[in-house]
């Protein structure tokens, strides 16, 4: 069987010009897929719909989400509009695959309690725990995605007006930061950085200990270890702090619009999450509270 993966990673980089988090995930699927229609002794010129569909079971007694079923056929709907193109096949058999609806849940929120206890875990008085205490406030005082701070560079933090200025594709976004966090930014630049960063480490804001840009995965991690020793139950990512962040804007007052801008969100629908994150949130709190809502 031919080499799709790379001839197919070369288009999405060059043509489609997507961001190395859709390229992994695309060439993840293909690769998925490919190795499926290995064993139905199928190529992938020959695929039909009714293959598609074999794969949309497979991947359901896999035990695969509705959302990673989606993802993955919107994977394999883009590698045959590549086969079209250079005119492997003439039709795109995964267009017309009718999938469930992904579930839509709503995002875990840390309560303010939670989000101080998380941030108290990094030791700032070691070299690995100020580092991971700057990367923890930053992420609660911007709400950036984890992908987004791994990217940062130093010129990226203005120190001295409390500023970050986010770079997502062809959009920068500029982001407050609250005092608390450019201080512990600052120790960890001007104490810590400059002991770890390696002669290739170039202008990363954040390293691992072998002086080299931290991946995602690590930040990813790094999170996790510390929501284990806080003691916090709910399943925690970076993008819990992502949405801890956006919730507490809304929940103090913040206008959606706002909001909308500091997350980079091209649409306010998707915003719009975090009012309806909010309402469950009072009704919580009413049913919790208020002394005749107990009554039943």
């Amino acid at each position: 069987m031919k080499d799709y993966c790379a001839e197919f990673k070369n288009y999405l980089v060059k043509v489609k010009k997507v961001s190395n988090n859709t390229l992994d995930s695309y060439l993840r699927d293909l690769q998925n897929y490919l190795e499926f229609l290995k064993k139905q002794k199928t190529l992938p010129a020959d695929a039909d719909s009714a293959t598609v569909d074999k794969y949309v079971k497979y991947l359901k007694d896999s035990k695969k989400s509705n959302a990673t079923i989606t993802r993955h056929i919107a994977s394999a709907r883009c590698f045959y509009q590549f086969l079209m193109i250079n005119g492997s096949v003439s039709e795109n058999p995964a267009k017309g695959i009718k999938l469930d609806k992904p579930e839509k849940k709503l995002p875990q929120i840390l309560s303010g309690e939670e989000i101080e206890l998380l941030l108290s875990q990094p030791n700032a008085k070691e070299l690995k725990g100020c580092r991971d205490k700057a990367m923890l406030e930053l992420l609660y005082a911007t709400g950036i995605r984890a992908s987004e701070l791994v990217d940062l560079n130093v010129e990226d933090i203005n120190l001295h007006t409390g500023v970050l200025c986010c770079h997502s594709g062809k959009s920068e976004r500029v982001i407050p930061v609250y005092a608390q966090a450019v201080t512990a930014i600052s120790d960890y630049i001007f104490r810590v950085r400059r002991m770890i960063i390696s002669p290739d480490g170039g202008q990363a804001l954040f390293t691992n200990l072998n002086g080299h840009r931290l991946t995602r995965q690590g930040f990813w991690k790094i999170v996790k270890g510390y929501a284990e020793t806080a003691g916090i139950t709910k399943e925690i990512t970076p993008y819990t702090l992502r949405h801890s962040f956006a919730l507490h804007l809304l929940e103090n007052g913040a206008e959606l619009k706002d909001i909308q801008q500091m997350l980079g969100h091209a649409d306010i629908s998707s915003t719009q999450v975090y009012v309806r994150l909010l309402n469950d949130h009072f009704k919580e709190v009413y049913n919790h509270c208020h002394p005749r809502a107990k009554l039943g």
